[in-house]
Formats: structure tokens, sequence, C-alpha cells
């Protein structure tokens, strides 16, 4: 299974996943819902994530759009 740098952490995540495990489970359950759907505005809840991520917002106050 490949796996790349978890975007918080550094450590590995599978393919496909947006954080690894432990990060992602960090997430608030509103957030964690709303990058869990698929419609034409899931990129755009993923750019948010990282752009959050980047900015330097911890796991537990990030706050994704639905």
């Amino acid at each position: 299974m490949l796996t790349t740098p978890c975007p918080s952490c550094r450590r590995p995540k599978g393919r496909g996943k947006y954080l690894c495990g432990p990060c992602w489970f960090t997430l608030p359950q509103s957030a964690r819902s709303a990058l869990n759907l698929r419609d034409t505005h899931a990129h755009a809840r993923l750019r948010e994530l990282h752009s959050q991520l980047t900015g330097g917002v911890p796991l537990h106050e990030i706050q994704v759009t639905r």
C-alpha cells in the first residue's frame, strides 16, 4: 500500500485519505462529516482544510463548511 505524509503531522497516511487516523479523529465531528461529503464542493472543502492546516489552526479547532 502506498502512503503519503499526513499534511498535519507528517506521519504516513493511506492513499486517498485526507489525514492519518490520529489526526482525522482529532478533527471536530462536524468537520469530518463535511469532508466525507462527495459532491461538487468536495475539492473546495479539502482546500479549506489544507488552508487552515497551513495557517496553523489546531486540528480540534478546524471548521469546514458544508
